[in-house]
């Protein structure tokens, strides 16, 4: 069994990191939000105060960060994981983050002696806590092997991409087409809503026909179809606003330096930002759905509730998730 390092224990990383533990690995973990730290250490993930306590004697270490400048912090720091890894330490990063971000991290790991593989990874938080996530991963070959061992326990597929990078960019593509495909699930929704159609049997057309999606079969933002939807909890978030809006940002940034046309990514891309715009980043990326709606209001979500549960609603949106 590995002594694994877990760089990020929030709403993903703890379920993720909880998986190795029941796989029999030591984990060492760390988390500044206190709230996620315990949440992790209840699941018998050991939690240490520093990058350096966690790696020491490290076989491999995950990493699940919100954003890129989080991720070149924590790696790249004083105190960070170049630093304190040892060569023996399979370094992973399951965040999304640009590609020439996760390239920087391989670069420079290799600068140092250190291998480095990018992981990052798609199932959102129902995958971290059933263990059935997709890892697309990137790097030498035999890196790429070595992660595939590690990441079994937390993982329904494991797929490797190519060279260093290439798993970032699966998934910033993937991620793409996920919000273009929330964006058409949302306005069905809305559609039926109007012509008078029954939520849930709509639903059961659209799932067994050409209108099927992942988020359609997952994420639909009407109450009472999905029990995990959530339009079922006034849209507080499983994906956020605002790292959905970071993921598209990223896949649109991508278009503009490839020279593909991205008009679709664009406009889902201009709609979170309109959320945004309104104070809503910290609500469900679902909640999009509202901009379809004739009047801007939308059943299952109800501003007045968001304005008596905000400090609960600042705390839960601190921890990140991916998709």
């Amino acid at each position: 069994m590995a002594t694994i390092a877990f760089i990020g224990l929030g709403r993903m990383g703890t379920p993720m990191a909880a998986h190795l533990v029941d796989a029999g690995h030591t984990v060492r973990g760390v988390e500044i939000n206190p709230v996620a730290a315990d949440a992790a250490r209840a699941r018998g993930i050991e939690i240490v105060d520093s990058v350096a306590a966690a790696l020491a004697g490290a076989d491999a270490c995950l990493t699940s960060l919100p954003k890129p400048e989080h991720v070149r912090a924590v790696y790249g720091g004083e105190d960070g994981i170049f630093a304190h890894a040892e060569p023996q330490t399979l370094l992973m990063d399951t965040s999304t983050v640009d590609v020439e971000t996760s390239r920087w991290c391989h670069r420079e790991a290799a600068a140092r002696g250190l291998t480095f593989v990018d992981a990052p990874i798609s199932g959102g938080t129902a995958g971290a806590e059933a263990a059935t996530l997709t890892f697309m991963l990137g790097g030498e070959p035999g890196d790429v092997e070595r992660a595939r061992e590690i990441v079994a326990p937390m993982a329904g597929n494991v797929i490797a991409c190519g060279e260093a990078g290439a798993g970032i960019a699966a998934k910033l593509v993937n991620n793409m087409m996920l919000f273009i495909g929330v964006m058409a699930m949302s306005e069905g929704s809305q559609l039926a809503e109007q012509l008078g159609l029954d939520a849930k049997v709509f639903w059961d057309v659209a799932r067994v026909s050409s209108g099927d999606s992942w988020p359609l079969r997952t994420w639909y933002p009407v109450p009472g179809v999905l029990e995990k939807s959530a339009a079922n909890n006034n849209f507080d978030a499983t994906f956020s606003v605002d790292l959905a809006r970071k993921d598209c940002g990223l896949a649109v940034r991508a278009g503009e330096t490839t020279g593909v046309h991205l008009p679709a990514a664009s406009l889902a891309l201009a709609q979170l930002d309109e959320l945004i715009a309104e104070g809503l980043g910290g609500k469900d990326c679902t909640l999009v759905a509202k901009l379809a709606s004739p009047d801007g209001t939308l059943r299952g979500y109800d501003p007045a509730q968001d304005a008596s549960a905000a400090p609960a609603s600042a705390a839960a949106s601190a921890q990140p998730a991916h998709v």
